[in-house]
């Protein structure tokens, strides 16, 4: 259970501090977190410090509670001059504690060490210790067993589909799916009425069948073009929710077509979709997005944006209302 609402971590956009209290296994249930860390203060100098008797406990603590929900056979260090005698010493420490391998390349339990984010009651922010919760990240799906270049991050697929809202009546529709993320983090969160991927790539098509069928879950998928009058004829009209995570023009497409490609889509998907239909795209094309919806106002009409963390570019979650 979490107690109380989360607090931003100051100086980091991209993290919340959370108070949790009941068995360390809920927080693996998050969908739209990408990792959860035990956090651990220590009101000390430097981080030779962390190697002392009582410090070093509280963090074989911490390690120990993640293995619990998650076995790791290695352990490495996020931190600035994790390289040095002094996380050497400290890696030596903790394997000779915990049974544990240092791997500093290839770890799976991560141990983040960095200067404190609050100043304590000397004045000076001291250091935190994070201890990633389990062996994956949390956006790490058990269900993704087929790659797909370009594929959308799960942790924002789930919250593109929290945006969207989940209704069990709706009739749900994936264009240009990919390897299926967005078909299998909807379906995740609740059923449908009925659930369709659509693609050109058949390659795309065999990979969200087969992260489908790990996860359990039923989707038809039709070969289709999702930027052009095409998309109808495959997939028929009156569909209640529409996801779509257009190609960025680095992996697949290209920046000299892409404009072409969303006011396609922008047009397919109003073709297709039911009245009152909502429509939620994942872009890093914000600028050729914010044209085309203004070249398509009377079609789509904006209620919300929201900037997103993805591989180190920031794109934004637009969620749009047919009009």
């Amino acid at each position: 259970m979490l107690d109380g609402s989360p607090t931003p971590v100051p100086g980091r956009e991209d993290a919340l501090d959370v108070a949790h209290w009941g068995p360390l296994e809920a927080v693996l249930d998050l969908r739209t977190a990408v990792a959860a860390f035990l956090v651990l203060h220590f009101d000390v100098p430097r981080p030779k410090s962390l190697t002392s008797g009582d410090h070093l406990q509280r963090i074989v603590d911490a390690m120990y509670a993640s293995l619990r929900v998650g076995s790791s056979s290695s352990f490495r260090f996020e931190a600035a001059g994790s390289d040095s005698a002094v996380f050497g010493r400290l890696a030596d420490l903790l394997a000779e504690a915990t049974g544990l391998r240092y791997d500093e390349a290839a770890g799976e339990l991560v141990l983040r060490v960095r200067r404190g984010v609050r100043p304590g009651p000397s004045g000076d922010p001291g250091w935190d210790v994070l201890v990633r919760v389990g062996s994956r990240p949390l956006s790490a799906r058990r269900w993704r067993v087929a790659d797909y270049p370009g594929a959308v991050n799960a942790t924002i697929a789930a919250a593109m589909v929290r945006l969207g809202e989940v209704h069990p009546q709706d009739r749900v529709l994936n264009l240009m799916c990919g390897s299926g993320t967005l078909l299998v983090e909807r379906l995740t969160a609740g059923p449908a009425a009925e659930a369709v991927g659509a693609d050109v790539a058949d390659d795309a098509l065999s990979a969200s069948s087969e992260n489908l069928g790990a996860a359990a879950l039923d989707a038809r998928l039709v070969r289709a073009d999702c930027a052009g009058p095409a998309l109808v004829e495959a997939v028929g009209t009156g569909w209640d929710l529409l996801l779509a995570d257009p190609p960025w023009g680095t992996l697949h497409g290209s920046h000299a077509t892409n404009a072409e490609v969303h006011a396609g889509m922008l047009w397919a998907a109003h073709d297709a979709a039911a009245p009152g239909a909502r429509f939620v795209v994942l872009t890093h094309e914000v600028k050729v997005m914010e044209r085309c919806l203004r070249d398509a106002d009377a079609l789509w009409r904006v209620r919300s944006t929201t900037r997103v963390f993805a591989k180190g570019h920031h794109p934004r979650i637009y969620v749009l209302d047919r009009t």
